[in-house]
């Protein structure tokens, strides 16, 4: 890193993402100081390939063995390999790939060796940003509102608002853009809204080889099973007061609910699922948002984003109708959060993941 280059001062930031819906690596450039965003640099995606999607899914849910190495290994060679094509940043945000977890027990697991990054890219590398939050008693999850709070005074925003994320798992993040800092007391409030896109994806997979619905078109034919949506909203999870968090496949009975259903109908609920969990979020809300803008492969859904115009009342808007690019939002979040990591600035706090105090979690590697 340049040494004029200071707490503060503008860095020229790489953030990769790789989501639970397991479909590849995003990445991109952001320029900020770790506070504000100055501007948004090139971005750029590599996808998964079937075998090594397959070596991923093979691991999810394990915390240690041959499984667990090998998607290292994929994850590694992935990130190297689309991260090289960028002219060398400042800095590197890596998030790695979620496989496990499970806060109020094992803790979470993040797959990816910064260190190993930092060697081939030639420059700093701050990764493993969620176990510190889940050591001093959080959630470890979402890590992204910070970022989203500085997104809100980037599109100029005066009321509040939400951003949710429908990846693999649902997340909500309420931002008031009135206050001057994210860790502000009632700046931010965030939490996992229930399962997303990742039990359309597995059902997609599994009975029909395809690796999501595109566009919706399935569910746009079924209809949904009013009685397994009652059922899944039975869930306790839904009660429970934010913030919280959930792993990948904490809802298995969902696919339980809809195996009696053809494939549209199945989709079609699980679709009406994701929606629900979103709406039972609203109950949360401090106020009512002015609108929410949706990011992540959900916003891609127009089935989804119907169903969630119906349920929640809110006006929904895809991100880009605010200006921002809800492929790379992501990837963003973990080049800002690793500014702050590198100023001892703080990721998380009480409203975002349940941490009993302000935290800033992360690993700085450098080459």
């Amino acid at each position: 890193m340049n040494k004029a280059k200071g707490a503060g001062e503008r860095l020229r930031v790489l953030g990769a993402m790789s989501g639970t819906s397991l479909d590849g690596v995003d990445a991109a450039i952001l320029d900020t100081d770790g506070e504000r965003i100055f501007d948004f640099g090139p971005s750029d995606y590599r996808p998964y390939s079937d075998d090594e999607r397959e070596v991923l899914r093979s691991a999810l849910g394990q915390w240690l063995g041959p499984d667990v190495d090998r998607a290292g290994e994929v994850v590694d060679a992935a990130h190297i390999a689309l991260l090289s094509n960028f002219d060398r940043p400042d800095l590197v945000g890596f998030h790695g790939q979620t496989l496990a977890h499970d806060p109020r027990g094992r803790g979470t697991l993040q797959v990816g060796n910064g260190a190993a990054l930092a060697d081939a890219l030639g420059c700093p590398v701050v990764w493993d940003f969620r176990s510190d939050d889940v050591r001093l008693g959080g959630e470890g999850a979402p890590l992204a509102p910070f970022f989203h709070f500085a997104c809100a005074k980037w599109i100029g925003a005066t009321a509040p608002l939400c951003f949710l994320n429908l990846g693999g798992v649902g997340n909500i993040t309420y931002v008031d853009p009135s206050r001057d800092r994210p860790e502000d007391p009632g700046a931010v409030l965030a939490f996992d809204t229930g399962p997303a896109n990742a039990p359309i994806n597995d059902f997609m997979y599994k009975k029909l080889g395809l690796p999501m619905d595109r566009d919706g078109a399935l569910a746009l034919r079924g209809t949904v099973e009013t009685g397994a949506l009652e059922l899944f909203l039975d869930e306790p999870y839904f009660l429970r007061m934010p913030p919280k968090s959930l792993d990948r496949n904490d809802f298995p009975e969902m696919i339980g609910l809809v195996s009696e259903l053809s494939d549209a109908d199945a989709v079609a609920t699980l679709t009406a699922m994701c929606a629900a969990a979103v709406a039972q979020a609203m109950d949360h809300m401090p106020t009512q948002p002015e609108r929410m803008l949706v990011t992540g492969g959900g916003r891609n859904n127009p089935v989804l984003m119907e169903m969630l115009r119906v349920s929640t009342g809110c006006f929904i808007l895809p991100v880009e109708e605010a200006g921002l690019d809800g492929d790379m939002l992501e990837a963003q979040a973990f080049a800002y959060l690793a500014v702050r990591v590198m100023r001892g600035l703080p990721t998380s706090c009480p409203s975002t993941t349940g941490v009993s105090a302000l935290v800033g979690g992360g690993t700085i590697s450098r080459p």
